[in-house]
């Protein structure tokens, strides 16, 4: 049976693991400078420990990566240090020209290379969390998931499509949640945020509640989407439109990225006094 490797299992990173053992693979971390957070999590679903990177690169045939955006680069490089010679799929939230060049990278070390990218919440519930792929290995590394939960869907040979559609998409999903953050906290700077929630409940009697709840939420993940934010503006540049919007989008995230860890989604105002802080 072909070893999976995954780097790093998180929040997300685990479930795709799951899924993998789901499907009758073994999958293996690499513990050396992890926390024990992550070795808890990783004991939980069943995955299998190796101590050293260099070691699941010559263990495995197939490694993931799913980290955040700002070390999918040097995660990449690290792996091709180590003279792997197997498939590579980098799934995380990064530009399609970050991830031509890391692909062009690893094909130039004998890597095969298959760019993902990751739509919806960690991958315990069919269909609800959808990786997308493309590249011309790109049907092997869905025949890892063929069985579930982690739903699969090719969507071409090219390198950087999956990439692109995970941009546009989050650019969608997370910036209009960075927008209607921003929105509060400038309302309530300037006196009228009663006034506001009063102007929205009128076409919709729970938008102000809805929208509440929805910048509550994001906080725990701040510290990840800043980095995704500036990857979508690079996308933007990369398309040639202005790219601005969600330069500003990752400030907002940057702005509540304190609230990584917090057990507990924390109370509005706490929010919105952090917004205010330069």
């Amino acid at each position: 049976m072909t070893k999976i490797g995954i780097l790093h299992p998180g929040e997300m990173g685990i479930s795709i693991a799951a899924s993998a053992i789901n499907n009758g693979y073994p999958v293996y971390w690499t513990s050396e400078s992890r926390s024990e957070t992550t070795r808890i999590r990783a004991d939980k679903y069943g995955l299998k420990e190796i101590h050293s990177l260099s070691q699941m690169c010559q263990t495995c045939e197939i490694i993931l990566s799913v980290c955040p955006p700002h070390a999918a680069e040097d995660v990449a490089g690290t792996v091709v240090e180590t003279g792997f010679k197997g498939l590579y799929l980098d799934a995380n939230a990064i530009s399609p020209g970050r991830t031509i060049r890391i692909g062009q990278r690893m094909e130039s070390a004998g890597i095969q290379f298959v760019d993902g990218g990751i739509i919806g919440g960690p991958a315990w519930t069919p269909k609800e969390t959808w990786l997308y792929l493309s590249g011309d290995h790109a049907g092997e590394i869905a025949a890892c998931f063929s069985q579930g939960p982690l739903e699969t869907r090719i969507i071409g040979n090219e390198i950087g499509k999956a990439s692109a559609l995970k941009m546009c998409y989050a650019a969608y999903s997370k910036g209009t949640t960075a927008l209607l953050a921003a929105i509060l906290a400038a309302s309530e700077s300037l006196g009228v945020r009663e006034n506001l929630y009063e102007q929205w409940n009128m076409g919709n009697s729970s938008f102000s509640d809805e929208v509440d709840q929805r910048v509550k939420r994001v906080t725990a993940k701040a510290w990840r989407f800043e980095g995704e934010m500036r990857e979508i503006a690079t996308t933007l540049q990369e398309a040639d439109l202005p790219g601005e919007f969600h330069v500003a989008a990752a400030e907002i995230y940057h702005r509540m990225a304190s609230f990584k860890d917090t057990a507990d989604a924390p109370r509005l105002d706490e929010v919105i006094r952090f917004l205010l802080i330069k």
